[in-house]
């Protein structure tokens, strides 16, 4: 079937012009058109977008002089910071890899990507870097470079900002790096249809982590899809400069929601995820919109933040909406200024999403949809109130085209009947790192099989029903069951166990693991919890452990989760 555009927003473009160039194009550009606006604000330091071009490129000069070569995978182990966006824009100049680590992560975990990747360059906060130190020697790492948050403050604020800076030995001082070299970085020809400029970690049914290969020419079409379908604007390509183009008679001021370079963003999702590298570090570059960023979530902190900075926007997982509107006293914020809100990630519960439209009376509350594997996104809710629909994610962006297939025979489905979602685009990934196999099952014949599963309606909206893959989504975050399930194995009085995500108001999902003992065994749950939690990051932690006299199984030895997901509604 051909796509519907039945209800795509009127004169918003179907198909985009896109720039065959780098990354780091979005913040030359917006440095040179707006030089003077703000671009960070982070806990009192102020970075316009001519500052942040000329630590990039500093940066980048210090890294090109260390040896780094184009295609050498660069790993950043950083929260939301100012030194984040700096080191992301300096190795996509000089054509390095980004491989992006979250600082939740266990030593465990560490390990395992940076192997997988094979990065050399490590660069990581003076806070997290003892938690990793000691697995350092067992990865390719040759070169570590640490950065404090410290560094965001001069003498004469830091009476206020008491931030101490650690000493890392025989590690290299990131602002040291940048105060001792000039402006000046060497040119490198980079190649947008072939050169990578992510390989940015995601799990599988499995539960093993792979690489996702994104092209620049993935990251700056999937930035500027979602740019234009939020500011309604074709794309004009110039020699140095990408411009927006409006049809004739539109004012952009008055007749979008996102006008480039007027808007303020509260950011707080991680720029190491998929959604903010794309959503909240590119496509706010690109838009010269001002970021005011948090390195954590704290829900009076960013609530006072909207009038603080005048913000415009807003944008996250559901579990960040959840504390806000719940929140004692939220009624009485004036939040007539933001004009849109995103959520993605994670499905947004109804009376989350009534609640907030009731809050957010003067705004647009948009639902959107995506994976790592297609750089962020694919689906997204109009930006216009009218066009929104109540339980769906929207329709395709421009120049994407989504299918849902019968996950049995591959035949395409008709509107309203439920199915495996397929995505074709240009933002869609070259594959995983190093597992040919793996990329097969997923791409096939241009099309990205998701393993989600969903149906489209006669209107072209698109709606997530289940998903094929056991994935469970804590606060926005993925956990992959089997994993946790391998650790549970390897406990010795564990015989057989299943983990499934279990409903929750807050946190969306929790991991919950069903345990059946080796007979003669003993343990107990507490004793289990704390055997996995020990070995997993912070969000992958398990909740709870029911214990039970049998695993249900099908024929085939498969573990029925959806009779435990049954017995977990009963419980509730």
């Amino acid at each position: 079937m051909s796509k519907n555009f039945k209800c795509w927003p009127p004169q918003w473009p179907k198909y985009l012009n896109y720039p065959n160039r780098p990354v780091h194009m979005f913040l030359e550009d917006t440095a040179q058109r707006v030089p003077n606006r703000i671009a960070i604000h982070f806990g009192g330091m102020v970075l316009t977008y001519g500052e942040l071009k000329a630590l990039v490129d500093r940066f980048a000069a210090a890294l090109a002089g260390l040896g780094i070569q184009k295609g050498e995978r660069f790993a950043i182990h950083l929260p939301n910071m100012p030194q984040f966006a700096i080191a992301y824009y300096a190795v996509m100049k000089i054509g390095a890899v980004f491989t992006p680590l979250s600082p939740l992560m266990s030593p465990r975990e560490i390990t395992h990507q940076l192997n997988d990747s094979g990065a050399k360059n490590l660069l990581t906060l003076d806070l997290l870097y003892p938690g990793i130190a000691s697995v350092i020697p067992e990865t390719p790492i040759e070169r570590i470079i640490t950065t404090s948050i410290g560094d965001c403050y001069n003498a004469v604020i830091a009476p206020l900002k008491p931030i101490g800076k650690l000493p890392v030995p025989d590690t290299l001082d990131m602002a040291e790096l940048i105060k001792n070299n000039q402006p000046a970085p060497p040119a490198v020809e980079i190649n947008a249809d072939k050169d990578l400029a992510h390989l940015a970690y995601t799990g599988g049914t499995t539960g093993v982590s792979k690489g996702v290969m994104l092209t620049h020419k993935n990251v700056v079409s999937n930035t500027f899809q979602f740019g234009c379908w939020l500011n309604g604007a074709q794309l004009d390509i110039q020699k140095e400069k990408v411009e927006l183009i409006y049809p004739e008679g539109i004012d952009p001021a008055k007749d979008r929601p996102v006008v480039r370079d007027k808007e303020i963003a509260l950011v707080v999702v991680p720029w190491f995820h998929a959604m903010g590298t794309i959503g909240y570090l590119n496509q706010m570059v690109s838009g010269g919109t001002t970021m005011v960023v948090f390195p954590r979530f704290d829900p009076v902190e960013y609530i006072e933040a909207v009038n603080k900075f005048s913000a415009t926007t807003l944008g996250g997982a559901p579990q960040l909406y959840v504390p806000l509107v719940n929140m004692p006293g939220f009624e009485k914020y004036d939040l007539s200024k933001i004009k849109l809100i995103a959520s993605g990630a994670a499905p947004l519960p109804l009376t989350v999403l009534v609640s907030m439209r009731k809050s957010f009376l003067k705004s647009v509350v948009i639902e959107a949809y995506g994976l790592t594997e297609c750089s962020m996104g694919a689906i997204s809710n109009p930006p216009i109130p009218a066009l929104t629909k109540v339980g769906s994610v929207g329709m395709p962006v421009a120049d994407t085209e989504c299918k849902v297939v019968d996950p049995n025979t591959g035949a395409e489905l008709l509107p309203g009947q439920v199915g495996e979602i397929c995505i074709k685009g240009p933002q869609v990934m070259r594959g995983y790192w190093n597992r040919p196999e793996a990329t097969a099952e997923v791409l096939k014949d241009g099309w990205l099989y998701t393993g989600d599963i969903g149906k489209e309606d006669e209107d072209g909206y698109f709606f997530i029903t289940d998903r094929i893959k056991d994935m469970i989504i804590y606060k926005g975050y993925n956990v992959y069951p089997r994993e946790l399930e391998e650790i549970l194995f390897n406990h010795p009085a564990v015989e057989m166990c299943a983990v499934i995500g279990k409903p929750d108001d807050r946190a969306g999902e929790i991991p919950v693991a069903f345990v059946k003992l080796l007979a003669g065994q003993q343990a107990t749950a507490e004793e289990l919890i704390e055997f996995v939690n020990l070995q997993v990051a912070a969000y992958k932690k398990l909740r709870e452990v029911i214990f039970k006299d049998m695993i249900p199984v099908s024929a085939a030895g498969k573990v029925l989760k959806r009779e435990l997901r049954d017995q977990i509604a009963r419980m509730r």
